[in-house]
């Protein structure tokens, strides 16, 4: 049995790089006792957690003086948290170059331009209908 190594971010999807370089060892080698000199492969070293005691801030004299008007500076918090984020999300943008913006633009212009002659010439038959309906 081989041992893994694998990292906090790596998706699921991904397959696991082996911790050692060696090839892998036959199917039944898993159940045999490791011999002299020889460490066992199946062990895996558990990771020490380190956690963090949060700790409450506490009320300063001006917390308690403000507290009352919080809800004035909300608004600005909330809008400066939505430029933040969106500021981000634009970086993470893939901008066209110059040629597949200029193919893009054209193909818009070609698809309104098709778009525009057959609502016209629907509009030109439906007239042409209603006319001879109506006697017009």
């Amino acid at each position: 049995m081989a041992v893994h190594k694998i990292k906090a971010k790596d998706d699921k999807s991904a397959k696991p790089k082996r911790a050692d370089k060696s090839p892998k060892p036959p199917k039944d080698a898993g159940n045999k006792p490791p011999q002299k000199n020889q460490k066992p492969t199946n062990i895996v070293k558990k990771q020490d957690k380190k956690t963090k005691k949060e700790r409450k801030p506490l009320p300063t004299p001006l917390r308690i003086i403000f507290a009352p008007f919080i809800f004035i500076f909300k608004p600005f918090r909330i809008f400066g948290r939505y430029v933040h984020d969106s500021w981000l999300e634009i970086r993470q943008v893939r901008w066209p170059d110059r040629k597949l913006t200029v193919k893009m633009t054209i193909a818009v212009i070609v698809y309104v331009i098709i778009f525009a002659v057959i609502i016209a010439l629907l509009d030109m038959l439906f007239s042409f209908l209603f006319n001879k309906l109506l006697g017009v």
